[in-house]
């Protein structure tokens, strides 16, 4: 009862405190995705971009590629994933006002999913879905997808024209695949795990580099900390493991100057056998996530980046 009470009173004091349900990430370069798998369409809106960069909608070709499924390794999905800037850009300069972003989804085939309209996958979110929301959409997975992505790849980009102004790279690439390092071998593996409806285990590196040090903030959101949970808010993802040692890029929560490295495992995709092969799945993770990997890691120091003009007096007074 007592515990009741001070929940009362705690939320009662709260009124006018924004809440926010997950969809958002950042704290000055803001971001929120929306859409489902098998929607019209899904979009994003970048918030906090200042004014001046130059950009179009050809900027989001090669990471959209990267991205994309209908490959012979990958989802047979068929998606050209156009980008259409609704807002916040003019004459190819952003205009600092809200960007809105929209990719349209071309090749649904939601009738791949009536039988589930009833049914939980094992290892999906259908159950932990319906049971948070009650209500859910059963086409793909909805917003559990690993469409959603598209999303994040397209703010990504965003983020990644703000760090080349400043000289900062982030680049991931496959590490491995069910276990091998080799590529081609692990593509022979892929084309044999996608034609009997299995799947494996995988895994991204990513090196950032160009980051000055004193970048990060104390203690709760340390850089390395908000880089993993943006890594690790990506579908699949299982770990995350930073380089050790003296060479570190990160140290007690704030960038060093050195590069920063770390890696990524993804779990194997739940959906296999017939499941897979009607609803075009992955058979892993890895080749389509690495730019989805580069994106939320571009993301996070690019609002870490914002974040440090207010931890000095000279450096606002520099830009005062």
């Amino acid at each position: 009862m007592l515990l009741i009470l001070y929940y009362n009173m705690n939320f009662r004091k709260m009124e006018g405190v924004k809440f926010y349900m997950g969809n958002t990430f950042g704290n000055i370069f803001r971001v929120t995705t929306f859409g489902e798998s098998h929607g019209v369409a899904l979009g994003v809106i970048v918030d906090g971009c200042p004014s001046g960069l130059t950009l179009s909608e050809g900027d989001f070709t090669d990471d959209m590629k990267r991205r994309r499924p209908g490959k012979k390794i990958t989802s047979g999905r068929k998606e050209k994933d156009e980008i259409i800037i609704l807002s916040g850009v003019f004459e190819g300069r952003t205009l600092g006002t809200p960007i809105a972003i929209i990719i349209p989804n071309t090749d649904q085939r939601p009738q791949d999913y009536d039988n589930l309209h009833n049914k939980f996958r094992r290892g999906h979110g259908d159950f932990t879905y319906a049971a948070k929301y009650g209500h859910r959409d059963h086409r793909g997975g909805g917003r559990a997808s690993g469409r959603e992505t598209v999303s994040r790849v397209a703010a990504g980009v965003i983020a990644k024209n703000i760090l080349a102004e400043l000289d900062v790279s982030v680049k991931a690439e496959i590490s491995h695949i069910g276990g091998m390092t080799d590529m081609k071998a692990a593509e022979k593996l892929l084309l044999r795990a996608k034609t009997a409806g299995t799947s494996l285990n995988s895994g991204v590196v990513c090196k950032v580099s160009g980051v000055k040090a004193g970048i990060g903030q104390p203690v709760f959101d340390k850089l390395n900390a908000d880089l993993s949970k943006a890594v690790m808010s990506i579908g699949g993802a299982r770990s995350i493991r930073f380089a050790e040692g003296r060479n570190d890029g990160v140290l007690a929560g704030i960038s060093s100057g050195k590069p920063i490295r770390f890696a990524v495992d993804f779990k194997p995709p739940s959906s296999t056998g017939k499941i897979a092969k009607k609803g075009r799945h992955d058979p892993a993770i890895a080749p389509r996530a690495a730019v989805v990997v580069e994106a939320m890691t571009a993301i996070t120091l690019v609002d870490h980046i914002f974040r440090d003009f207010s931890s000095r007096l000279d450096k606002i007074k520099n830009f005062w």
